[in-house]
């Protein structure tokens, strides 16, 4: 029995790794800027699929670049998260910002569209994007050097972007025809694909009664590590304590100088890599789907809103408890371990399942939310206390 438990908890402990990976980002975000971003799930999903990626790149190097293939998917999926959420906060947050119902919606809707971005992208829909952006985007920044382009700007937009997107969908229309299905076939369809760990990942450490994963063992050191260089980075370096300003008062902030636009988009980008380094993790726990960081996107929110808004601290104990007391109510840990006790076992063994686990914490964090609505760890500043 004792095995079991101790087994449930490692496996809670790495589940809740990967939610505070997640949460880091999402903490930061929401607590510098207020924003709701419904898609940082999908940010998730990019980097498990990034991971992807690299891994069938270092399959053709063979042994022994395979085995450190992992380490070059993180920081590819931090980087390549990290850009798309720069481009997300230039391009889309940015003009939402105090409207929080719109960027809820915004943000919906771009997971929405990665979420079939990844099931229908092929090379096709690639040079369609590339075309697309090379059209309208440079006509932008070449007629932006007109010394009358704020006149204009309104109408190059109207003329260039229905010319960009229909010359793009032309040359789309001609490489399909012309190389037909090596081009149109998608590079992930809306099958889950499958990332193999290596080598040195696959086993387990042995303690008494039960096995200590790999896998699961590396994302606690990697979560640890991820939680230590965003400590240092916020405490230690300029543009963390410039973050930790406009967290506390951006309106105090931006009359002393601090630049808040590129505090913004360099803390988007940030929040954003971490949630790819997080969709690395999970691609070693399981397969990889376009509905993966649907799985972690409310737990992640629970996490930020217990822990409380922008604190390192409350999200690691949040993540902690809300983690490891899913995992151990529905792997049915819990009801076996109070197998004795009849009306116990069978209280438990009713939220037995993954989804009523989470249905029974929630229920918890609700009532716990009545006592603290601040969260664990309420944020301190004079803009919160005003």
């Amino acid at each position: 029995m004792l095995p079991e438990l101790l087994d449930g908890i490692f496996s809670g402990i790495s589940i809740s790794s990967v939610l505070l990976l997640s949460a880091l980002g999402l903490a930061i975000v929401f607590g510098l800027m207020g924003v709701i971003n419904m898609a940082h799930g999908e940010l998730m999903m990019l980097g498990a699929y990034t991971t992807f990626v690299v891994q069938n790149v270092f399959k053709s190097f063979g042994s022994p670049w395979f085995e450190l293939y992992i380490f070059f998917a993180l920081i590819a999926a931090f980087l390549v998260t990290a850009a798309f959420g720069l481009v997300l906060e230039r391009g889309v947050i940015r003009y939402l910002y105090g409207r929080p119902l719109e960027t809820l919606l915004a943000t919906w809707g771009v997971s929405l569209i990665l979420q079939q971005f990844v099931r229908s992208v092929n090379w096709v829909l690639i040079a369609g994007i590339v075309t697309f952006c090379l059209l309208f985007f440079g006509a932008l920044k070449i007629l932006s050097r007109r010394a009358d382009f704020d006149r204009i700007r309104n109408w190059v937009i109207t003329i260039m972007l229905p010319l960009s997107a229909a010359i793009a969908l032309m040359i789309g229309i001609v490489l399909g025809q012309t190389y037909k299905l090596p081009v149109t076939k998608p590079w992930f369809g809306a099958q889950n694909v499958n990332v193999t760990a290596p080598k040195w990942l696959r086993d387990g450490l042995p303690i008494g009664g039960f096995q200590l994963s790999y896998a699961r063992i590396f994302i606690i050191v990697l979560t640890i590590a991820c939680l230590v260089a965003v400590y240092y980075f916020l405490n230690r370096s300029a543009w963390g304590l410039r973050i930790r300003a406009v967290t506390q008062n951006r309106s105090m902030s931006a009359c002393l100088g601090i630049p808040t636009q590129k505090v913004d988009a360099l803390t988007f980008a940030i929040g954003s890599g971490l949630a790819g380094v997080a969709g690395c993790a999970v691609s070693l726990l399981g397969s990889v789907g376009p509905n993966t960081g649907q799985n972690y996107i409310v737990d992640t929110f629970m996490v930020v809103v217990v822990g409380g808004v922008g604190k390192l601290v409350g999200s690691i104990v949040a993540a902690l408890v809300i983690g490891t007391t899913t995992y151990i109510v529905g792997s049915g840990t819990l009801a076996n371990l109070f197998a004795p006790i009849k009306p116990l076992s069978d209280f438990f063994t009713f939220f037995a399942t993954t989804s009523m686990a989470k249905v029974m914490v929630f229920a918890l964090i609700i009532v716990f939310l009545q006592f603290k609505p601040a969260g664990l760890f309420p944020q301190k500043g004079r803009t919160v206390d005003a």
